[in-house]
């Protein structure tokens, strides 16, 4: 199983170009960031993950994931660099396509697009997106992206998103384009992602909802006539959790490739933590 590691990307976090070097010293596998455009200071909606319900402080001053993970592309030469994860609705494809691609091409073929559709129905909504189908607005977009990243002259009739030929480049330098991984927990994601993913990244899922979603996904893949081998699984898991070489080995037996730790908030604490981390873990984890 590999290793790899979150920040929020705050002001209080530091340079992700730094974090991402040490990581990548220390022999991590991957570096993500998570991504909240805005966040409404009135809102109704409620996330049972949360205190009350709020999403707390912090989720406001997170930086641009497509900014902070250039800076650390440029510290860096071997580590993945994924966004954990990019709100597609929130998001116009075409500008999504071209950052993706160029992110993809000045890293050297490093790039993990892990994606979401959102919780927060008013930060949807007034980022233009629809939230009642947020996942088929999800699913338009990934479609009009993969065409422009696999086609000279790309064009795209969708229910949300449509264009005339275009060129867009550069190209991804994975082929056809870098994976596509799927938040979330719900029914529908095994056979999103059997359909037009390349893998599942749920956040803080219990062993055993990891080890049915293996199966799960298994299942869809047989189902889409595709080999489910090449669909990969992210855990991701917030601070103290899955922090020992015992949870490391039964996930890994449940049939999880790899495991993303969420760093402390400020970056003293995050440079320690890597160090400890790395430590304790890292002889337990594959390259």
């Amino acid at each position: 199983m590999q290793l790899g590691v979150l920040t929020f990307a705050l002001e209080s976090s530091g340079d992700p170009a730094r974090l991402a070097e040490k990581a990548e010293n220390l022999g991590f596998s991957s570096f993500w960031v998570p991504e909240h455009p805005i966040v409404p200071v009135h809102y109704s909606s409620h996330y049972a993950d949360f205190p009350e319900g709020r999403m707390p402080e912090p989720y406001s001053h997170i930086a641009d994931p497509f900014v902070a993970l250039a800076r650390a592309s440029a510290a860096t030469h071997t580590i993945q660099l994924g966004t954990g994860v990019c709100l597609i609705p929130e998001r116009n494809p075409l500008l999504l396509a071209k950052q993706v691609a160029t992110l993809d091409h000045v890293s050297g073929g490093r790039f993990i697009l892990g994606i979401g559709a959102g919780w927060l129905k008013e930060e949807t909504e007034i980022m233009g997106g629809d939230f009642a189908h947020r996942w088929a607005q999800t699913k338009d977009a990934i479609h009009a992206m993969k065409a422009l990243w696999t086609q000279d002259e790309a064009e795209y009739q969708g229910t949300y998103y449509n264009f005339p030929p275009v060129r867009s480049f550069p190209k991804p330098v994975q082929k056809p384009h870098p994976p596509i991984l799927l938040g979330g927990t719900s029914q529908h994601v095994f056979q999103r992602i059997a359909q037009w993913g390349d893998g599942w990244m749920p956040v803080e899922a219990p062993l055993e909802e990891m080890q049915r979603g293996r199966q799960q996904l298994r299942a869809a893949a047989d189902k889409a006539g595709r080999d489910s081998a090449s669909i990969q699984v992210f855990a991701f898991s917030g601070p103290q959790k899955n922090r020992d070489p015992e949870t490391l080995r039964a996930l890994e037996k449940a049939g999880v490739d790899h495991t993303v730790l969420f760093l402390a908030l400020d970056e003293k604490t995050a440079l320690a933590e890597l160090e400890d981390l790395a430590r304790r873990l890292r002889p337990y984890a594959t390259d």
